[in-house]
């Protein structure tokens, strides 16, 4: 009987113990998928993060992009010197930027910079300044310009070099404007050109301001 009973309290020991050991790995596994389960979350978040940063970055490109394209198309117009028409007012090389809002509610005037469709190839874009108004007659003798007949030479801006040469007469048409370089003796504008005038609807901008070089920043006069 004595050794019965000890067989059968070994037994239930047997059965607390291996009921202790599942209930200590069901904790622990609970623990563990807890644990998991936060690590997860913890993983899930910094993907969250990561791609609500990456869709923050997109849209902040997106809208400079928008704005950039913007400014270029309606406010300012961006232009690159290709050739020395314009010195000294501006030199080979040299950026400017033109103010596309400066003729919306006014016309252009004489010697104003512009920036404009050049009218026997509008895939190009050039600049020069306005000498003709529309309407006039623009002459020009022994290098100095005069206007509608005048006895009197237009009081002109300062050139790279004395003007040599006779032109013209030209007569500006309505809506249209007569341009030069500011190297009047290495520039070709309305002198040369098979269509010598500059419509208005064609004129981009006002040059306003030169960028380029950095050293050399100034507002165009």
């Amino acid at each position: 009987m004595k050794s019965k009973h000890k067989k059968g309290a070994k037994r239930a020991a047997a059965r607390r113990a291996a009921a202790e050991k599942v209930a200590t790995e069901k904790v622990a596994s609970k623990r563990n998928n807890r644990k998991n389960a936060s690590l997860r979350r913890e993983a899930a978040k910094g993907r969250n993060s990561t791609t609500s940063e990456l869709i923050q970055w997109l849209i902040a490109i997106l809208v400079a992009f928008i704005i950039a394209l913007f400014v270029d198309n309606f406010l300012i117009v961006n232009a690159q010197i290709p050739s020395g028409s314009m010195e000294n007012t501006i030199m080979t090389g040299d950026r400017v930027v033109g103010n596309r809002l400066s003729y919306l509610t006014k016309d252009p005037e004489r010697y104003d910079v512009i920036i404009f469709k050049y009218p026997d190839d509008e895939s190009q874009l050039f600049i020069k300044r306005i000498i003709g108004l529309p309407g006039e007659t623009v002459e020009i003798r022994d290098g100095h310009i005069y206007i509608d007949g005048s006895s009197e030479p237009l009081e002109d801006v300062e050139t790279k070099e004395y003007m040599v040469g006779n032109y013209g007469p030209y007569t500006v048409p309505e809506g249209c404007y007569f341009v030069m370089g500011d190297n009047r003796n290495d520039s070709k504008d309305s002198r040369y050109w098979i269509n010598p005038y500059v419509s208005k609807d064609k004129i981009l901008g006002k040059a306003v301001f030169r960028y380029w070089p950095i050293t050399e920043m100034k507002t165009i006069k």
